[in-house]
């Protein structure tokens, strides 16, 4: 089996898909997906369907939905003819709940994860170098955003949202390394992107205000402050962190401590 869930819902077995076309069946496929080789209850499975007001029929229709996605599952099976048998292992009851079995295939979110943990635990460890090969191949293996043709309901919307926190984490701290490895001139491509994207997010201006400095573009470090001054005004009646203000008079100062590989933005 291969699931992939870091972009468009894709699961496979033996290179053929099994995810359905109808929304309600795809999205349970989508969630057991997220937590694959773990059981889903049925009461999160309701939630994430039909949300606080599900019909009478809510049990009745899932286990419709189960048998559905079981038939796609046994028409993909090599066997000559479909097996439901190994379907209802693939796709096991247990106890109050489902759980979909990756059979030890390729899941993204996975190998996501793994990549990303392990990059973080090689950083606190001091290996710069190979932390930050880690957590950029844990964000290469996305692939667009999380599940973006499956109709969420609010289960999935949480996992998304933790997902693409998860995601943003790995990305600043991998940005965060490579500062202080002296490859400003890398990042600045995609801290600008990132910045055009998420006009609030204090983190990345800052690291894009640095690295431009860094890349001797002082101008567009305080205009990068000024932008984020009025998207934090206009949108949340905020004004940037002190942190950020600091930053700002220290290239206004042209601090030499802003060349320091070593410096670390928000503890300043």
């Amino acid at each position: 089996m291969k699931i992939g869930v870091l972009g468009s819902l894709q699961i496979s077995i033996n290179g053929l898909s099994i995810v359905p076309t109808a929304p309600k069946p795809r999205a349970l496929l989508a969630l057991l997906a997220l937590n694959a080789d773990r059981v889903v209850t049925s009461h999160t499975i309701t939630d994430e369907l039909w949300g606080a007001t599900p019909p009478k029929s809510a049990s009745t229709t899932l286990q419709t939905y189960v048998l559905q996605l079981r038939r796609g599952i046994a028409r993909e099976t090599p066997a000559h003819a479909p097996d439901i048998g190994r379907a209802k292992r693939v796709l096991a009851t247990c106890g109050n709940g489902y759980l979909l079995d990756s059979e030890g295939g390729e899941c993204d979110v996975a190998e996501f994860d793994r990549l990303a943990s392990e990059g973080m635990r090689t950083a606190e460890k001091g290996d710069r170098l190979f932390a930050s090969e880690l957590l950029r191949r844990a964000a290469d293996v996305w692939h667009g955003e999380v599940l973006v043709d499956v109709q969420a309901g609010p289960v999935l919307e949480t996992e998304i949202l933790r997902l693409k926190e998860r995601r943003r984490i790995v990305v600043e701290s991998r940005v965060e390394i490579d500062l202080s490895l002296g490859r400003h001139n890398s990042v600045v491509d995609e801290l600008s992107a990132l910045a055009v994207r998420d006009r609030t997010h204090e983190g990345l201006h800052g690291q894009l205000m640095l690295a431009l400095y860094r890349c001797g573009r002082r101008t567009h470090a305080l205009q990068v402050f000024q932008r984020l001054r009025s998207s934090l005004l206009d949108e949340l009646g905020l004004e940037p962190s002190p942190w950020l203000h600091r930053l700002q008079q220290m290239i206004l100062d042209t601090d030499p401590a802003l060349d320091n590989g070593d410096y670390r933005l928000v503890s300043h």
